[in-house]
């Protein structure tokens, strides 16, 4: 463990773990460290002990504190992350010193699943994140985590991305040729929804299924907890766009699986960080509710919280839970009871949480059908 810098600005030092070490792009001669902060995660510009990878980050050697730096442990670490290099050529006797040196083992299949278990759980959370920055459109934005992009683009400290298409690109010169052969100006699929410079496009994985697979790739960089970037063919793909004389700009989507056995509505939910605290992801989900309605239109029912679940597409958990919060509901008799008064009502709407969103979905431009379930769903 060593001490470092969570930024260049005057934030104390903290305890960091150094994962992975680079030869600086702007100089051959220099190194850069991949270090994990312990329990450190940013809330508005606070910080608490909890532990988040999305401060995990390349620095260089100025941010770390040399009264606590161990030297030794940094040249241990550059001895070390060299070897792990492809193009780094050593004898079969240096291999074996490594590996056992290091505890390393050839295959998960000459370990015990226990073992094997907790070493794919520590690689999944020591993967390092070499995509530093993406190129989208006109914005240059700083990434959050890893995501699994093909060797030869993953270890990029900056793509290339045409917010049209989703193609990726390791260098400006190809990005820039792309940029003047692209006909693409808005995401493939079926607009559903337009109102203003807003649209939403419903995309199919099965039919778009490239589209679909960079549109993950591109989101794992800023989603911690997604496993989904390959199999898209079970998902819908609904792309909120804001248009100008250019083209449809890529706003945020979120997936909802063709077939949900548990009846989620959203199975991934992304705002780009450009597009961020701007009412865009509200109205993603409000989007994604309004979809869930017009799938029960034809419901019919007296009020409760079972109907109202159907009415609004709000699980009943999620239901009790807000209205427990509100202090609107009571447990009596083995049962919710919704329990208000007028003063009670009136003095949730004029408060914080129930200030009106900025963006609201007009459901009479929304022009969209539920998709046909296959047997098996139907008898379900």
């Amino acid at each position: 463990m060593l001490r470092c810098r969570l930024d260049t600005s005057n934030h104390p030092y903290r305890t960091a773990e150094i994962i992975q070490i680079r030869t600086s792009e702007q100089d051959c001669k220099k190194f850069e460290y991949y270090v994990h902060y312990d329990g450190c995660k940013r809330i508005f510009f606070q910080f608490t002990n909890e532990s988040n990878r999305r401060l995990d980050e390349w620095v260089e050697n100025d941010r770390f504190s040399h009264s606590y730096t161990n030297k030794d442990s940094i040249k241990k670490i550059l001895n070390t992350s060299y070897l792990d290099q492809p193009d780094r050529k050593i004898t079969r006797n240096q291999k074996r010193k490594h590996d056992e040196i290091n505890h390393i083992q050839k295959t998960y299949a000459e370990m015990d699943p226990a073992t094997a278990a907790l070493e794919k759980e520590r690689e999944a959370i020591t993967k390092v994140k070499y995509i530093d920055r993406i190129q989208f459109g006109k914005f240059e934005i700083d990434t959050w985590y890893f995501s699994p992009y093909p060797d030869e683009y993953g270890k990029q400290q900056k793509l290339w991305i045409c917010e049209y298409c989703l193609k990726y690109m390791r260098l400006e010169k190809t990005f820039r040729y792309h940029q003047g052969e692209c006909t693409s100006r808005q995401p493939p699929g079926k607009e559903i929804y337009r109102k203003g410079p807003l649209s939403v496009y419903e995309v199919d994985g099965r039919d778009h299924t490239l589209y679909c697979q960079n549109l993950c790739l591109m989101a794992k960089l800023f989603l911690d907890h997604k496993t989904l970037y390959f199999d898209v063919d079970p998902f819908f793909f609904y792309v909120l766009t804001e248009s100008d004389k250019h083209g449809a700009h890529l706003v945020g989507y979120f997936s909802k699986e063709k077939e949900s056995p548990d009846g989620n509505n959203v199975a991934c939910i992304l705002t780009l960080p450009p597009y961020q605290r701007k009412g865009f992801g509200k109205f993603l989900i409000a989007f994604s509710y309004e979809l869930s309605k017009k799938e029960r239109v034809n419901y019919r029912g007296a009020l409760s919280v079972k109907e109202l679940s159907h009415m609004t597409s709000i699980t009943t958990e999620d239901i009790i839970s807000t209205l427990q919060s509100l202090n609107m509901v009571q447990y009596w008799r083995g049962q919710h009871v919704i329990c208000v008064t007028p003063k009670l009502v009136e003095q949730q709407l004029n408060s914080f949480q129930c200030r009106k969103p900025k963006l609201i979905v007009d459901v009479n431009l929304l022009r969209w059908t539920p998709p046909k379930k296959s047997n098996k769903a139907a008898k379900k």
